[in-house]
C-alpha cells in the first residue's frame, strides 16, 4: 500500500507530468476559447440567425440555408483569418499582449491604411451586431410575450448596451459565453431530432435544381 501510495506522489512530481499538465490545460484553453468566440463570432449552431432567415422570401428554406452559409465563410474564413495573419506576423503577441490591446497594436504596425481598416472593421462589425441582436430579441420576445413587450423590450435592451460599455470586459466576457452556451444546447439538441427533415429537404431541394438545370 505503501509502496503505491508513493508511487503516485513520485509520479506527479516529474517532469513528465508537469509537461504533460501544461500541455493537457494549454489545449484545454485553446479549446475552449476557439469555441466560445467561434460561436461569437458566427454564431453557428447558436439557432439565432435562422430568426432573419426566416423572414426571408423564398420558395424553398434549403435555398436560403445555402445563403446564410456564406456569412459563416466571409466572417471566419475571410475577416478572422486575415485578422490572424495580421496579428502573427506583426509578432506583437511576443510582448505578453493579447485580446483587444493585441489587434489593436497590430494593426498600427501597417502604416496608414492598418487603423484605418481596424476603425471601419469595429464600426461595422458593433452596428451589425447591436442591430441584430436587438432584432433576434425582439422577435424572440414577441413570440413568448406578444407584441405589449416589444417597447418594454428596447428599452431594457439600450439599458443593457449601456451597462455592457462601462463593466468589466472580462465580465462582458464571461456573460456572452454562457448565454451563447445556453442557447446553443436545445438548438443542437433540436438539430440532432430534425436531422432526417433536414437531409430530406436538402435532397428534395438538389433533387429539384438537377431537373431545373436539365
Amino acid at each position: 500500500m505503501f509502496r503505491s501510495f508513493s508511487g503516485i506522489i513520485n509520479s506527479a512530481f516529474t517532469g513528465q507530468a508537469a509537461i504533460g499538465g501544461f500541455l493537457g490545460a494549454g489545449m484545454k484553453e485553446a479549446v475552449r476559447f476557439g469555441i466560445a468566440r467561434g460561436l461569437f463570432s458566427n454564431e453557428s449552431g447558436l439557432g439565432s440567425a435562422p430568426i432573419v432567415a426566416a423572414a426571408a422570401q423564398t420558395k424553398n428554406p434549403v435555398r436560403q440555408a445555402l445563403v446564410s452559409s456564406t456569412g459563416t465563410f466571409w466572417d471566419t474564413v475571410v475577416v478572422c483569418a486575415f485578422t490572424g495573419l495580421v496579428i502573427v506576423n506583426s509578432f506583437e503577441w511576443q510582448n505578453g499582449l493579447n485580446g483587444a490591446v493585441l489587434t489593436k497594436t497590430s494593426f498600427s504596425d501597417i502604416p496608414v491604411i492598418g487603423p484605418t481598416i481596424l476603425t471601419i472593421g469595429l464600426m461595422t462589425f458593433v452596428f451589425s451586431t447591436i442591430l441584430g441582436w436587438s432584432y433576434y430579441g425582439e422577435k424572440s420576445i414577441e413570440y413568448l410575450i406578444g407584441t405589449k413587450a416589444v417597447l418594454p423590450y428596447r428599452y431594457l435592451w439600450v439599458v443593457m448596451v449601456f451597462i455592457g460599455s462601462i463593466v468589466s470586459l472580462n465580465l462582458v466576457w464571461t456573460f456572452a459565453d454562457i448565454t451563447n452556451g445556453l442557447m446553443a444546447i436545445p438548438n443542437l439538441i433540436a438539430l440532432l431530432f430534425l436531422n432526417k427533415v433536414l437531409v430530406s429537404e436538402t435532397k428534395k431541394y438538389l433533387w429539384e435544381e438537377n431537373l431545373d438545370s436539365e
